[in-house]
């Protein structure tokens, strides 16, 4: 488990199934943190995986919860696309997840 502060701005991933072959590794791009943000918004991601792009054009509906990696660690989940950019959309870090969870 990667822990807030060890998250950077920078190349991720998420794991998620668009298709019959399942779950599939995709790059993204980590682009803002808020580590005082204790709600769903906690990154900003930029889905940069060129065959995720053609397939889904970015963030669809039922990504949520895919979770996002870096550096081989799980740093959260994806969350939220924006509406006027469904390439671009939020994460929740692992921590919060927890924490919710009780």
């Amino acid at each position: 488990m990667g822990l807030k502060q060890e998250i950077k701005t920078g190349k991720a991933s998420i794991y998620t199934t668009i298709d019959e072959n399942g779950p599939q590794e995709y790059e993204i791009e980590i682009e803002k943190i808020d580590c005082r943000n204790s709600g769903t918004k906690n990154m900003t991601i930029k889905v940069t995986d060129k065959r995720l792009l053609e397939k889904t054009g970015g963030i669809v509906q039922g990504m949520s919860g895919s979770p996002i990696l870096q550096n081989g660690r799980i740093v959260g989940a994806v969350t939220h696309v924006l509406l006027n950019d469904p390439t671009r959309g939020y994460g929740i870090f692992i921590e919060n997840m927890l924490d919710m969870a009780g």
